[in-house]
């Protein structure tokens, strides 16, 4: 029935208007429906995940610079004093060990296994030890000390904890689930890092996650657009090896998949067993003096990659990424760059150092395309290239859609998308049988142990 008076019109529409935000059935087609208010609670997530992506590109633009600059720094001093590794890098490494152990224990390592202990968390301090923004500005000023003096460390793992550490302590502004703050926050590190937004969004739900909520992902695209964007607009579009356009034109060329990915799964699995045996503590007197002792242990860890510099002319200090490039335009690299690369990726890592595996795996996956390519003439070597650096980075991580996806956007060649798949497949499989479980998952399980996360 209709109302008889404009009060009563009022007060219906104001009463309907409280219950569902919208007039009754019988009055739609005389009225329009009553417009909903925005939801500020939405509206202000939102904003959090877009302020947080901004944040945490601009951050890994940062860490990137002053990355570079590091190890610009080392390249001079090593052009000045040759033989100055030798006394540089075992002090810098038992000077940035110590400040880590003392100042910052969270800070170590890669940063990614900190962000899944800390998703896995229940507990807001044990949180808050692992991913805070202290302990992302720590991760930032160690890891640029760490790279000044040699280590064979990547950025991309720390921009993953850098995020994760903005999104999360932005969260009072606007309450939200946790876990899915540091999802975000790691996506958005990866997708800055890289350039590789689509990787950074796989990355999260194959490695960090392991499941797929749908209910978030236009939050965690949010945060991923936020990051690429801002990366986009300070850096300009670019891709992280330069373009490549290469493809397995003859059949005979896809004999070579196998080929590096059973190389490159065997050499990532040794990686991640040894990586994952030095963390659980090694049996007998030497686990027990490395226990005792872990400054001098860092030390020496520095002397040896300083050995391993001499040998491979410094092609083993520092990220490695202008020497993959080098062997991915078909350069020469030194002989001994793959395999120097991979100790000293190792002794960095079991040093107690922050710094990641990333950009050291792509390297060392490059160096194994260098000692293979004159074994397979009329074989590119940019695009065996490509496909050793993701079967040896699927390898390492045993996330093989993750590894596709970043070496597909970093060289932006999707005509080796297939090659790609079947690569890092086979090095997965591989590399379980050796590391049956995840090197980020195995290592995040001490520092769950450790903060006695629950």
């Amino acid at each position: 029935m209709w109302p008889s008076s404009g009060w009563q019109l009022f007060g219906r529409i104001r009463k309907n208007f409280i219950a569902d935000r919208s007039l009754p059935d019988q009055w739609g087609k005389a009225l329009l429906p009553f417009p909903r208010f925005p939801d500020l609670a939405a509206t202000r997530r939102r904003g959090l995940f877009i302020f947080g992506g901004i944040a945490t590109g601009a951050l890994a633009i940062a860490m990137a610079a002053l990355a570079d600059r590091a190890q610009l720094l080392f390249l001079a001093v090593r052009a000045n004093w040759p033989h100055a590794p030798l006394l540089v890098t075992p002090i810098g490494f038992a000077l940035v060990a110590g400040m880590t152990r003392w100042l910052a224990p969270s800070a170590k390592g890669s940063g990614i296994p900190q962000v899944i202990a800390a998703a896995q968390s229940r507990d807001d301090n044990s949180r808050k030890s692992l991913v805070s923004i202290p302990i992302a500005l720590t991760k930032i000023a160690f890891l640029t000390l760490a790279l000044s003096v040699g280590a064979s460390a990547g950025r991309e793992g720390p921009t993953v904890q850098v995020g994760a550490a903005i999104m999360y302590s932005l969260a009072r502004y606007a309450p939200h689930r946790e876990r899915d703050l540091l999802l975000a926050g790691s996506a958005a590190g990866i997708a800055a890092a890289f350039n590789a937004p689509l990787a950074g969004i796989i990355f999260c739900i194959e490695e960090l996650s392991r499941s797929f909520d749908s209910k978030n992902t236009g939050l965690l695209l949010i945060a991923v657009i936020a990051a690429g964007a801002t990366s986009l607009a300070i850096c300009g579009d670019y891709t992280y090896f330069g373009t490549t356009h290469v493809a397995l034109e003859a059949p005979w060329q896809w004999l070579c998949v196998p080929i590096a990915a059973i190389i490159g799964g065997l050499a990532g699995g040794i990686f991640s067993r040894i990586v994952i045996a030095f963390a659980a503590g090694l049996p007998g007197a030497i686990g027990r003096w490395i226990r005792r002792s872990p400054i001098l242990f860092a030390a020496i860890c520095g002397f040896s990659v300083a050995l391993c510099g001499l040998i491979a002319s410094g092609s083993n200090f520092g990220t490695g990424y202008d020497e993959a490039k080098i062997v991915l335009s078909g350069g020469v690299a030194p002989g001994w760059f793959g395999a120097t690369k991979f100790v000293s990726t190792i002794l960095t890592s079991v040093s107690g150092l922050p710094g990641g595996f990333f950009a050291p795996s792509l390297a060392v996956g490059a160096g194994i395309a260098a000692y293979l390519s004159p074994f397979l003439p009329g074989m590119h070597i940019a695009a065996f290239t490509v496909l050793c650096m993701a079967a040896y980075l699927s390898g390492v991580t045993q996330a093989p859609i993750t590894s596709l996806i970043i070496v597909s956007e970093m060289t932006a060649d999707h005509a080796l998308i297939f090659p790609l798949m079947l690569a890092a497949l086979i090095a997965s499989a591989i590399s379980r049988l050796i590391c049956p479980e995840s090197l980020y998952h195995s290592l995040a399980s001490y520092f769950i142990s450790e903060k006695k996360i629950c």
